[in-house]
C-alpha cells in the first residue's frame, strides 16, 4: 500500500475513535464557559479527580506486583505445576468486572466501598500485566543472563539487574492499560457504590438529567489520560533499547530453583487464582441451579449467546480491518503521525462506555441516521472502545514480520497491495489473531455502550446479567454470567498460549 495510501486510511481509522472526542468536545463547548467553570472547580470535582486517579494507582501498582511475579514465577522457574498456573492465572481476563463484583457482594456481606473496588479490579486487571510479560520473558535472550552470571552474579541478582528490566517495555504497557481500564470501568464501581468519575457520570445522565454536568467530568476524564499517555510517551523516550541484537539464541532460558520457596509460591499463586476464579465460580454456581430452573430460561439463554457472539464478531472484525493501516504505519513508517494517531486512539479508550454510547446516539441520528438502532452502531461502537488493543497488536506483529522478504516481493514486480496482502499480514497472522481474541473477548464483556446502543429487543449475556443484577435477581442473572465467562474463556486461553507458557518446557 502506497505511504500517502496509507497514512490517509490510518487517519480514518482512527477518526472513528476520534468522533466521542469530537461529541465531547462540541457538547461542552454548547455549554458555555461559566457553565463549565462551575462544575469543574467544585470540591466534588477534586474529590472524585482525587479517587479515581487513587483508585487507578492501587490497582495499577497492585497488578503490576501480581502480573510480574506470576508471569517470572510460571516462565523462569520450577514453581510446581507450571503449565497449569500458565493458563489459570490468564483465566481472570475473561471474568468482566461487573460479574466479579456481582459474585463478591452476593457472597460477602458489607463488600463495598474504595478497597472493595481496588481488590476486585486488581484480580481482574492483573493480566494485562501478566501477559505480555510472560511473553517477553519467554523470548529474553539467555545470552545476556549468561554474561551476567559469568561476571559472579548470582541467579536472583541476575533476574533483578538483567532478566526483569529487559522486560521493563512489556510491565509499562501492561501498567498503561490496567491505568486506563480502571478509569473508564463502570459495573465494578457501580456494584461495589465507590463514587468515581464513571459512577457520578451514570448517575448525572440517568438519575440526575444533568447530560452538560456529565460530559464536563467525561472532560477531566479525558485529560487524566492525556496526562498517563503523556507521561508513558516520555518515559519511552527516556528508555533505553531492549532488543537483542541478532536473532539471539533459540533455547530456553535456564530456570530458577525456588528450594524452599517452591511450594509457599505455588501457595501463593493458588490464593490469587482461588481469589480470582474461586469466588466468582463459587457463587455463579449456587445461584445458576435455580437460575436455569425458571421457565424458558434456557431459550432466552441461547439467544443471549446468540446476539453476543454476533455482535462481538461484528465488532472484532471491524475493529480489527480499522486497526491495520493504524498498526502498518506505526511498523512500516515511524514518525510523528504515527505516533500522534496512536495517543489520539488512546485517548477514547479511557471515556466510559456509556459516553461512547451517547456520543453515537448523536451520530447516528444527526451524522448517520441509516445506522441508528442497528448492529452497526454498536459495532462502531466496539471500535471506538477497543481499536488501541487491536492497534497494539498489529504493530508489534508486523514489527516482526522481516521487511526484506517484503522487499524482495517488490523486487520481483508486485504491487504495495499484493505485498501486503500476501507476505506481510501472512507473516503477521498469529499477533494479529491474539489482537483479535482480545478485542473479541472485551467486546464480549462490554456493557454500557451495548445497553444504549443495541438495536431494540436485542439482549445479549451482558445485558441480560445487568438487567437481572440490578433488581438483585442473582439466581437469574447467574446463568448469563457463567455462559459469559465460559466463552470469554475460549479467546483468554488462546492468549495465554500465545505467551509461550504452554509450549515451552515442562512443569
Amino acid at each position: 500500500m502506497p505511504r500517502p495510501t496509507l497514512a490517509a486510511a490510518a487517519t480514518l481509522a482512527v477518526g472513528v475513535a476520534f468522533i466521542p472526542l469530537a461529541y465531547l468536545g462540541v457538547r461542552v463547548g454548547e455549554a458555555g464557559w461559566d457553565r463549565i467553570t462551575d462544575e469543574l472547580f467544585t470540591a466534588r470535582t477534586a474529590a472524585l479527580a482525587v479517587r479515581s486517579m487513587a483508585l487507578a494507582a492501587v490497582v495499577t501498582v497492585a497488578c503490576t506486583v501480581l502480573g510480574v511475579a506470576a508471569a517470572f514465577l510460571v516462565t523462569r522457574t520450577d514453581v510446581p505445576a507450571r503449565r497449569l498456573f500458565g493458563v489459570l492465572a490468564a483465566l481472570p481476563l475473561a471474568v468482566p468486572s461487573y460479574v466479579a463484583a456481582f459474585a463478591w457482594v452476593s457472597t460477602a456481606r458489607g463488600f463495598e466501598g474504595f478497597w472493595a473496588a481496588a481488590l476486585v479490579l486488581t484480580l481482574v486487571s492483573y493480566p494485562y500485566v501478566y501477559l505480555p510479560v510472560a511473553a517477553a520473558l519467554t523470548g529474553v535472550d539467555p545470552a545476556q543472563e549468561e554474561v551476567s552470571r559469568s561476571l559472579g552474579r548470582g541467579p536472583w541478582r541476575t533476574a533483578g539487574a538483567v532478566t526483569l528490566r529487559q522486560v521493563r517495555p512489556a510491565v509499562g504497557a501492561g501498567a498503561l492499560l490496567v491505568a486506563l481500564y480502571v478509569l473508564s470501568d463502570f459495573g465494578a464501581v457501580s456494584i461495589v457504590r465507590v463514587d468515581v468519575f464513571t459512577r457520578a457520570i451514570f448517575t448525572a445522565i440517568n438519575l440526575g438529567f444533568d447530560r452538560t454536568g456529565a460530559l464536563v467530568l467525561a472532560t477531566v476524564l479525558v485529560a487524566l489520560t492525556a496526562f498517563l499517555l503523556l507521561a508513558e510517551q516520555l518515559t519511552r523516550r527516556r528508555g533505553a533499547r531492549y532488543a537483542r541484537l541478532g536473532g539471539g539464541a533459540p533455547r530456553p532460558s535456564a530456570r530458577l530453583r525456588l528450594g524452599p520457596l517452591r511450594w509457599p509460591a505455588a501457595i501463593g499463586l493458588t490464593g490469587v487464582i482461588a481469589a480470582a476464579l474461586g469466588v466468582p465460580a463459587a457463587a455463579l454456581l449456587r445461584w445458576s441451579v435455580e437460575g436455569v430452573s425458571r421457565p424458558g430460561s434456557l431459550a432466552e439463554l441461547a439467544l443471549a449467546a446468540r446476539n453476543s457472539l454476533g455482535v462481538a464478531l461484528l465488532g472484532t472484525g471491524l475493529t480489527m480491518m480499522l486497526a491495520l493501516p493504524v498498526g502498518l504505519l506505526s511498523a512500516r513508517v515511524p514518525g510523528p503521525l504515527a505516533v500522534g494517531l496512536d495517543r489520539l486512539a488512546y485517548l477514547s479508550h479511557a471515556l466510559p462506555g456509556l459516553v461512547i454510547g451517547l456520543s453515537l446516539v448523536f451520530f447516528g441520528i444527526n451524522v448517520a441516521y441509516p445506522l441508528y438502532q442497528t448492529v452497526w452502531l454498536l459495532a462502531l461502537a466496539y471500535a471506538a472502545l477497543f481499536l488501541p488493543l487491536a492497534v497494539a497488536a498489529v504493530g508489534a506483529a508486523v514489527a516482526q514480520a522481516p521487511p526484506g522478504l517484503e522487499e524482495v516481493a517488490r523486487s520481483l514486480g508486485r504491487g504495495r497491495a499484493h505485498v501486503l496482502r500476501t507476505v506481510t499480514v501472512p507473516l503477521a497472522a498469529p499477533g494479529i489473531g491474539a489482537g483479535a481474541a482480545l478485542v473479541f473477548l472485551t467486546c464480549m464483556k462490554e456493557l454500557p455502550a451495548t445497553l444504549l446502543l443495541r438495536p431494540t429487543g436485542l439482549d445479549t449475556l451482558a445485558t441480560g446479567l445487568w438487567t437481572h443484577t440490578s433488581v438483585a435477581a442473582y439466581a437469574a442473572a447467574a446463568p448469563y454470567a457463567a455462559l459469559l465467562v465460559l466463552i470469554a474463556a475460549v479467546p483468554t486461553w488462546w492468549l495465554s498460549a500465545r505467551t509461550g507458557v504452554l509450549t515451552r518446557g515442562g512443569g
